[in-house]
């Protein structure tokens, strides 16, 4: 797990982000785990300095290339799904998007592979990662529905964008005993958790969400 070190920025906001895990608390997230993770990473350094005033509302917000960066309260559900109260080893996160829940993933699992499609955002995204000294992420510029075949079996798999269907290349990827994160539905879309045993798969639907749509090919 990566040692975040701030190097005093951002510390300004730390009122601000405390205010944060406590509307987390009040939300239901639970894993204290998750929450320290959260508690650690200055979002508005992955935002654009206009809105960084807004970076510890509970909202998505504009990165550009008709993307966001989610909500916290999805990035903390998300990841406390993921996790089920054990040590993650290797995940793969599909839409690097600005880098914030692959810093936020940084700190709960040993190696974070990271994937986006749109290159300025992976570009921008690697920059901010450097700059905050996380070294635990391995982000590439591919396309996500393909995932990183290469380097898998994951034990954990999330999705930052809404799939129509779940990709046999990234159920193939995830190892027996893994979970995999992923919203799922066009207009409507739900929060839906994959575990895999050694008899197969076992889907859970969980809540309902609003996710951008997960899109082929790199560009």
């Amino acid at each position: 797990m990566n040692s975040l070190r701030h190097n005093g920025i951002g510390m300004t906001s730390q009122r601000t982000r405390s205010r944060m895990i406590e509307r987390l608390r009040e939300q239901g997230i639970r894993d204290e785990v998750v929450l320290a993770a959260m508690n650690s990473v200055p979002r508005h350094m992955f935002v654009e300095e206009a809105i960084s005033h807004l970076a510890y509302d509970d909202k998505s917000l504009p990165i550009g290339y008709a993307q966001t960066i989610s909500q916290p309260y999805i990035v903390a559900r998300m990841i406390e799904v993921l996790r089920d109260g054990k040590p993650l080893n290797r995940v793969l996160e599909i839409g690097t998007g600005c880098g914030y829940q692959a810093a936020v993933l940084s700190q709960v699992a040993r190696e974070v592979y990271s994937v986006e499609r749109i290159l300025p955002l992976h570009e921008r995204a690697l920059l901010t990662l450097k700059e905050l000294h996380v070294h635990n992420v391995i982000s590439s510029y591919a396309d996500g529905g393909l995932g990183l075949p290469a380097s898998s079996p994951f034990d954990g798999i999330i999705m930052a964008a809404a799939a129509t269907h779940i990709p046999q290349a990234l159920l193939d990827q995830l190892a027996v005993g893994g979970r995999m994160v992923l919203p799922l539905g066009a207009q409507e879309q739900t929060l839906l958790l994959i575990e895999r045993d050694a008899q197969g798969y076992r889907e859970s639907r969980l809540e309902a969400v609003k996710f951008v749509p997960l899109l082929m090919g790199r560009v």
